[in-house]
């Protein structure tokens, strides 16, 4: 199994061989610089405790507060959310947000816990960091397995303990309580607008294919906007199957197909190619849409798509990476690609802090353009040093981290 923070120092170790960091300055940026594990106990229904095992690792904060979200899931594990705060780190970096990078965590299956049990769990977890957060220190925000209901239980939880209102604690909110219009499927709709880019840049067409690997929150968003925008949604795919209709896939069909039945497959309008991976159709356009090291050294040879849009977080280890790299395949980073969350996440910040807040529209622009520039900036990055979009992006966001550092005096 690769170890995901390894990944992610071995991605900055080859972009410092291109930008020569200062070495008080790189090694900083080999490890977090606050990591928290905290024990969470919780009554179940049943009247036992049971102590669940939560993190938060604050990577840096030379260019603004900490930020990440919170994951729930049965894998998380140490590695996972220093490399993941890393990322953030230079996510929010790349696109030119003025924040830091965070990421927290609970190892716990939510499947497993009725609705009370979930929220004592999340109103025990915001106990446990308490002290860490705060709008100008450290703002969580939704991931895998989180959504805006998990949210609005750790801010009230977190302004219960403030004694006072602080609603840009947390983003990712529903709009009752201070979220913001679009926050729902900015991650995707920043992807779709670096993916336009990234189609003129290698020149394919609007109808041309497209294979999305997830089929969750980001993987929906990104199917049906994708379809709305002219490309054909060929294949889709979740951890129970895969379907295939090289005419285009119905995705709103496929999506009430899944909420009755659980997965994508069976799909009546589709053949079922449980037996051939998601990774291996003859598509223009792969995204990868599920979690981490999906494509590694065992998969990667079979991939025949031009261009891939990662908009999981770390899909590609270092080494599949090269592979890729070699065969002349795109790929947009996660960094760049799936940045729309945390943008809008941003503007959530803002219109917390100003009391007031725009209509969906003028998100969308404001996002557009952010997505649009940022792509362009890595774009030059990428042919400054004649490297990959990925090393590109990191050029580009390690740049702006380490001079924030070095105008705060901290090389």
């Amino acid at each position: 199994m690769n170890n995901l923070f390894q990944n992610a120092l071995k991605q900055l170790e080859k972009v410092n061989e291109l930008i020569k960091l200062e070495n008080n300055i790189y090694s900083q940026l080999q490890a977090p610089q606050k990591f928290l594990e905290v024990s969470v106990p919780v009554r179940m229904d049943d009247g036992k405790i049971k102590v669940f095992t939560g993190y938060r690792s604050q990577f840096n904060d030379a260019r603004g507060p900490f930020k990440g979200g919170i994951r729930f899931h049965p894998d998380v594990n140490i590695d996972e959310v220093k490399a993941l705060s890393a990322w953030m780190t230079w996510k929010t970096a790349v696109v030119n947000i003025p924040l830091g990078g965070g990421k927290g965590g609970v190892i716990v299956n939510p499947k497993e816990l009725s609705q009370g049990e979930l929220e004592r769990l999340s109103r025990g977890y915001i106990d446990a960091i308490y002290k860490l957060i705060g709008p100008d220190v450290d703002v969580p925000a939704p991931d895998v397995y989180t959504d805006p209901k998990i949210m609005a239980w750790m801010m009230d939880e977190y302004e219960k303990l403030a004694g006072l209102h602080r609603p840009g604690v947390i983003t990712g909110k529903p709009l009752s309580i201070g979220g913001s219009e679009a926050r729902g499927y900015s991650t995707a709709q920043g992807a779709v607008y670096v993916l336009n880019e990234a189609v003129k840049k290698i020149g394919l067409e609007k109808g041309c294919t497209v294979a999305i690997q997830g089929f969750g929150n980001a993987g929906r968003f990104m199917a049906k906007l994708l379809q709305n925008e002219g490309y054909r949604v060929a294949v889709l795919s979740d951890s129970k199957g895969t379907i295939c209709n090289y005419m285009g896939l119905n995705v709103e069909e496929v999506e009430r197909h899944k909420d009755n039945t659980g997965s994508v497959a069976n799909y009546p309008g589709a053949e079922d190619r449980g037996e051939m991976h998601c990774l291996e159709h003859e598509v223009d356009i792969l995204i990868p849409a599920a979690l981490e090291n999906s494509i590694n050294t065992d998969n990667v040879n079979v991939i025949k798509a031009k261009l891939i849009v990662e908009l999981a977080n770390g899909p590609i280890t270092p080494e599949a990476e090269e592979v890729l790299a070699k065969k002349n395949i795109m790929v947009v980073p996660d960094i760049l690609a799936n940045a729309g969350g945390v943008a809008v996440s941003y503007f959530e910040q803002v219109q917390n802090a100003y009391g007031y807040y725009w209509k969906e529209g003028e998100v969308l622009e404001k996002l557009k353009d952010l997505m649009i520039k940022s792509f362009n900036e890595v774009w030059k990055e990428k042919e400054k040093y004649n490297t990959t979009m990925r090393i590109g992006a990191y050029a580009l966001a390690v740049k702006r981290v380490a001079q924030a550092m070095k105008d705060r005096g901290r090389s």
